[in-house]
C-alpha cells in the first residue's frame, strides 16, 4: 500500500509532463500543417484554376460602382455600432464584456481549454506544495449595527423626496432575519407565532401594521376572557410591539415608548417560559434593549445610551454577533471619551475577530486625532514623519486597505444616501453606514480630515496589482460590486474598486465603428479617389505574398512543379 501511494506522485507527475508537453509541440503542429497546407494550394493552383478565379473575382470587383461600397461600409459601421451599444450596457450593468464571457464560458470548454479558477484557492507553501487557502466568507452579508428606523427616518424620506432609500432585497433579508431571530425550532413553533412570521414576510408596510394591530386586539381579549392563560400570548405581543415601533413610529420618542412596552410584555413572557422558547426570547430581549439604547443616543441622552450597551455586552457576552461594540464605539466618540474608545479597539480590534471599517477607521481617527492638529505636508515633506505621523499614516492606510471606499465620503467627494439595513463588509453600502454615522466625528478632529486627504491615496501603491493577493488583509473581493447594487437604491451610484478597465471587444467595436464610418463616409464624397486608394492598398497588401512566390520558383525549378501538377 505504501509503494503504492508513493509511486502516484511519480506516475502523476509523468502524465502532467506529457500534457504539457503535447499542448507545447501542437501550437507548433497546427503552424507547420497551415505552412503545408499553404504550399500545396500555390502548388496546385494550375490544376484548381485558382488564377482564373482570382481573375473573375477581380473583373466583378472592378464593375461594382461606389454606391456598393457605400452600402457594404454604411451597414458594417451600423452592425459594430449596435454591438458596441449592447457590449457597453452589459458591461455597466454586470461589470463584464459579454464576447468576453461567452467565450470564456462557452467557446473555451469546447476548444479544450483550462479554467484558470481551478487553481484558485491554492498558495503555494515553503516547499512548493500547494496548500488549501483559508475559507473566508468574502461576500457574506451583515444586518448592519447601527440601521435607521423605518417609521421615524426610513419613511421620512421618502415622504419629503419621493425615493425609496430601501431595496426590496435589503428589506427581505430584513424579514429573514426577523423570523428567524424572534422565532425558536420550526418544529416547536407556537401557533402566535405563525401570524408574526407571516406580518414580517408582508412586503406593504400598511399589511403588516394592520397583522400587529390585529395580534394585539387578539391579546387584549384573550387576557380578558382567560386571565390564567395570558402568559402564552404575551410574547407574541412584544413581537407585534416591536413591528410597530420599527414600522409606524413616526418619531424616535414614540418609538422608543413602543419598545419599552415590548420590553414589559417581553420580560413578563420570560419567568414563565422555558425550553427551546428561552433562547427566542432571549433573542428578542436583546434586540429590543438594543433598540431602546439607540433610541436614547439618538435623543440625546448618550450617557444612558453608553450604559445600557454595556449592560447588554456583559449581560450576553456571546452574542458578539451582533456587533454591538460598534454601537458603543459610536457613542463614545461622540462623548469623546477617546480613553474608552481605545479601550473598546483593543479588545475587538484582535486578529482572530473578523474586521469591520468602524473598527479600522476608528483606530485611524485616534491615532490621526493625536497629530493631526499640528500636520503640515510641507514640513513633512522637509523633515520627514516622525513616529507618530508615521503610526497614523500606517493605520490610515490599514483602514483603506481594507475598504478604500470611505474616504470618498469622509472628504465629500461622493454624496451620502442614508445607510442600508444590510451591509456588506469591505463594499460601498458599509462606507456609505459608516461615513453617515461618523463624519462627524472625523470633522470634530481637527486636521485629521486633512491628513487623510494627504496620505490615503498612497495606499494603493502598497497594495499589489493586480489584486492576486493584499498586504494586510486577504485580497480585496471581486463579487463586492454585484451584492452593493441588490443592498444600495438604483439612485446612488455604486463605487466600484478596482476601476474595471474597458473589455478589449468594446475597445474593437469602437475602432471599427468608427473606421468603418468614416470609409462610408469618404467613399461616398470621394468615390474615384477612395478607388485608387483600395487598389493601392490591396496591391501593397499582396506584394509580399508575390514576393513569396518568386522565391518559390526561383528555388524549385519548373520540371518539379509540372511533374507535381501532373499526379
Amino acid at each position: 500500500m505504501g509503494d503504492a501511494t508513493s509511486s502516484n506522485p511519480q506516475s502523476l507527475g509523468f502524465t502532467d509532463k506529457l500534457k504539457s508537453w503535447l499542448s507545447w509541440s501542437w501550437t507548433y503542429i497546427c503552424a507547420v500543417w497551415f505552412a503545408m497546407v499553404l504550399t500545396m494550394i500555390y502548388v496546385l493552383r494550375s490544376p484548381l484554376k485558382l488564377q482564373d478565379t482570382l481573375t473573375s473575382a477581380s473583373v466583378f470587383l472592378n464593375t461594382l460602382t461606389p454606391k456598393f461600397y457605400v452600402a457594404l461600409t454604411g451597414t458594417s459601421s451600423l452592425i459594430s455600432g449596435l454591438i458596441l451599444i449592447f457590449e457597453w450596457w452589459y458591461f455597466r450593468k454586470y461589470g463584464t464584456s459579454f464576447i468576453e464571457q461567452v467565450s470564456v464560458s462557452h467557446l473555451r470548454p469546447l476548444l479544450g481549454g483550462v479554467e484558470s479558477s481551478s487553481t484558485t484557492g491554492l498558495f503555494s507553501s515553503v516547499n512548493g506544495e500547494a496548500e488549501p487557502r483559508p475559507s473566508v466568507s468574502e461576500c457574506k452579508v451583515w444586518r448592519n449595527p447601527l440601521n435607521l428606523f423605518r417609521g421615524a427616518e426610513y419613511s421620512r424620506y421618502t415622504w419629503v423626496t419621493g425615493k425609496e432609500p430601501l431595496t426590496y432585497y435589503d428589506m427581505n433579508l430584513s424579514a429573514q432575519d426577523h423570523q428567524t431571530f424572534f422565532t425558536g425550532d420550526t418544529q416547536q413553533i407556537k401557533a402566535e407565532d405563525t401570524v408574526m412570521q407571516k406580518a414580517w414576510r408582508e412586503r406593504n408596510p400598511q399589511a403588516r401594521i394592520r397583522a400587529a394591530y390585529q395580534l394585539n386586539k387578539y391579546v387584549y381579549s384573550y387576557e380578558v376572557d382567560c386571565i390564567a392563560n395570558v402568559f402564552p400570548v404575551v410574547f407574541r405581543c412584544a413581537a407585534a410591539y416591536v413591528l410597530l415601533a420599527e414600522e409606524e413610529a413616526t418619531t424616535i420618542t414614540e418609538a422608543e415608548r413602543l419598545f419599552k412596552q415590548a420590553l414589559r410584555s417581553g420580560k413578563r413572557e420570560q419567568r414563565t417560559i422555558h425550553g427551546s422558547f428561552v433562547r427566542k426570547n432571549i433573542n428578542l430581549l436583546v434586540y429590543i434593549k438594543r433598540r431602546l439604547a439607540m433610541c436614547a443616543r439618538k435623543l440625546g441622552r448618550i450617557k444612558e445610551a453608553v450604559k445600557m450597551m454595556r449592560d447588554l455586552m456583559k449581560e450576553f457576552p456571546l452574542l458578539g454577533m451582533l456587533n454591538i461594540h460598534e454601537n458603543l464605539l459610536e457613542a463614545l466618540l461622540e462623548l469623546q471619551a477617546y480613553a474608552d474608545v481605545q479601550a473598546v479597539l483593543a479588545k475587538y480590534d484582535d486578529i482572530s475577530l473578523p474586521k469591520s471599517a468602524t473598527i479600522c477607521y476608528t483606530s485611524a481617527l485616534l491615532k490621526a486625532r493625536a497629530v493631526s492638529e499640528k500636520f503640515s505636508p510641507e514640513a513633512a515633506s522637509r523633515r520627514g514623519l516622525s513616529t507618530a505621523e508615521m503610526n497614523a499614516v500606517e493605520a490610515i492606510h490599514r483602514a483603506v486597505e481594507f475598504n478604500p471606499h470611505v474616504p470618498k465620503y469622509l472628504l465629500e467627494m461622493k454624496s451620502l444616501i442614508l445607510p442600508p439595513e444590510h451591509i456588506l463588509k469591505r463594499g460601498d453600502s458599509e462606507a456609505v453606514a459608516y461615513a453617515f454615522f461618523h463624519l462627524q466625528h472625523w470633522k470634530r478632529a481637527e486636521g485629521a480630515l486633512n491628513l487623510l486627504h494627504c496620505t490615503w491615496e498612497g495606499t494603493f501603491r502598497i497594495i499589489p496589482y493586480p489584486l492576486e493577493k493584499g498586504h494586510l488583509f486577504y485580497p480585496y473581493p471581486g463579487c463586492t460590486e454585484t451584492a452593493d447594487r441588490e443592498l444600495l437604491p438604483t439612485f446612488h451610484e455604486v463605487s466600484v474598486y478596482p476601476k474595471k478597465e474597458l473589455p478589449f471587444f468594446i475597445l474593437f467595436t469602437a475602432g471599427l465603428c468608427s473606421f468603418t464610418a468614416m470609409l462610408a463616409m469618404l467613399t461616398h464624397q470621394f468615390p474615384e479617389l477612395m478607388g485608387v486608394f483600395v487598389k493601392a492598398f490591396f496591391s501593397t497588401l499582396f506584394t509580399p505574398l508575390g514576393f513569396f512566390a518568386d522565391k518559390m520558383e526561383s528555388f524549385m525549378p519548373s520540371s518539379f512543379w509540372h511533374q507535381l501538377t501532373r499526379i
